[in-house]
């Protein structure tokens, strides 16, 4: 498997989360919102102009901001 950050992945891609690169506080706050480590995320849309990325994780979307996109380490999915 190849590992990169969340934001690298285009829509439509999927991720498994193996690791987090931010303080606790940021990992509590990701955990809070279903992303964790194990779980497979799907690119849902990225935003032009250094908008925020959509995934859907648990059958629901989430939005995140390019900076915190960057801190999540996935491996790509087939």
């Amino acid at each position: 498997m190849e590992e990169t950050t969340l934001l690298d992945l285009e829509p439509g891609m999927r991720g498994t989360v193996t690791r987090f690169a931010g303080t606790p506080g940021f990992v509590r706050k990701l955990r809070t919102i279903g992303i964790r480590e194990g779980k497979t995320l799907t690119v849902v849309a990225k935003h032009p102009l250094g908008g925020p990325v959509v995934v859907e994780v648990n059958g629901r979307e989430v939005t995140l901001g390019r900076g915190m996109a960057r801190r999540v380490i996935v491996d790509v999915v087939a």
